[in-house]
């Protein structure tokens, strides 16, 4: 049933003094993914977990930074230690955003698993644990507001704690991460950091540049951000995951890109927006200052159109919304 018997599964984690160092990393683990909390939300919902409402709590926490061989049977035993375990699913065919959903007997039962279980180790790996619920808007909207940093020329050898650790001298690093190519999961030679200040990202860019950062000199520049009320008078209102979804058809994976300047280039577009899942084709159309983008599922499009709309890209403010190839 399980791909080890446990003797406990209080052998993963000591909850002691401790813990909280195990907590932070976790949390890091978790901020990588937390562009995608809508997806696993909305995934949870639709596959009918209790993830709560206004009035009443979750019931329902997402576990992310499985190993591959771990089975929904181990899970229900694992968190059952902490309170009973009504059900439980895995997903790994979404190689880009693997996670499992476990839903308790009551709200309570998952508040203390999500927190008592955030940075166990199944299989040497530490695992992030958060409960899916309203109470998460919050930290989301303020995550979006943070300033993030492209680094490219990037070594086979570095992952998200050496990146952080390298860039973690400028500033409080919000996210770290290496982006990592869904099919043969492997590093893709690049990634990106987030900070809260727009001074800390800058004099990241500004020190980094060049530097050298294992065997290899790195580059830094802007990714993009999120607009700031001061700059634009006339800001559309932001969508949520829900409500771009329900924009299209179950078979659209197009996203179209607007206001594209013209010094873009098809490299740089992929590279900017594959960090949401597997794009199977990018079109740039430089006379008419656009783009489109096929992903290979209608969850990634979301993804990218929820998240990169209104955001700055060599000086200009991109529109996205769903395309048509």
């Amino acid at each position: 049933l399980f791909f080890k018997q446990p003797q406990s599964s209080w052998q993963y984690k000591t909850l002691s003094a401790g813990a909280s160092a195990l907590e932070t990393s976790a949390s890091d683990i978790y901020a990588s993914g937390s562009r995608n909390y809508d997806h696993y939300y909305c995934n949870a919902q639709n596959a009918g977990f209790d993830v709560g409402n206004e009035t009443r709590g979750s019931r329902t926490i997402c576990v992310t930074n499985l190993d591959p061989s771990v089975v929904d049977s181990f899970l229900a035993v694992f968190f059952g230690e902490v309170g009973e375990v009504t059900r439980t699913q895995i997903n790994f065919k979404d190689y880009a955003l693997p996670h499992a959903f476990v839903e308790f007997v009551d709200s309570s039962s998952a508040a203390e698993a999500a927190q008592k279980l955030n940075g166990a180790k199944i299989l040497d790996q530490e695992i992030a644990t958060k409960v899916l619920g309203k109470s998460s808007d919050k930290d989301r909207s303020e995550s979006a507001q943070h300033f993030q940093v492209f680094v490219g020329d990037l070594t086979y050898d570095v992952d998200n704690q050496v990146l952080r650790d390298a860039f973690s001298q400028f500033g409080n690093i919000s996210d770290a991460k290496v982006i990592i190519d869904p099919t043969t999961q492997r590093p893709k030679g690049y990634g990106f950091v987030s900070y809260p200040t727009k001074e800390e990202a800058e004099r990241a860019i500004e020190q980094m540049n060049g530097a050298w950062l294992g065997h290899r000199q790195i580059r830094t520049n802007w990714a993009n951000r999120r607009l700031e009320p001061a700059e634009v008078h006339h800001k559309r209102r932001e969508l949520s995951y829900a409500d771009v979804y329900n924009k299209a058809g179950a078979d659209n994976c197009s996203v179209y890109v607007g206001n594209v300047e013209s010094s873009v280039s098809e490299e740089e577009l992929r590279r900017l927006f594959e960090q949401f899942g597997k794009l199977m084709e990018v079109r740039l159309c430089k006379s008419k200052s656009c783009a489109f983008l096929r992903y290979e599922k209608k969850e990634y499009a979301c993804s990218a159109i929820t998240e990169m709309n209104n955001k700055e890209l060599n000086g200009r403010i991109i529109r996205c919304s769903w395309g048509k190839f």
